[in-house]
């Protein structure tokens, strides 16, 4: 290409993509179910602990 042409027209990047898959909800669930019993239980050692039980 001469200087002082205009160069070919890029290729586009924008622009609709296909449509992304929806993420499972699934282990999200077991994750959030799983640190609810870990934080009870802990909150329970120790008050269990503050009453002298254990």
């Amino acid at each position: 290409m001469p200087p002082g042409d205009t160069p070919p027209d890029a290729g586009q990047t924008s622009g609709l993509s296909h449509p992304q898959p929806i993420p499972s909800r699934g282990p999200s669930i077991i994750t959030l179910i799983a640190i609810g019993i870990l934080v009870v239980g802990v909150a329970g050692f120790f008050i269990l602990r503050a009453l002298d039980l254990l």
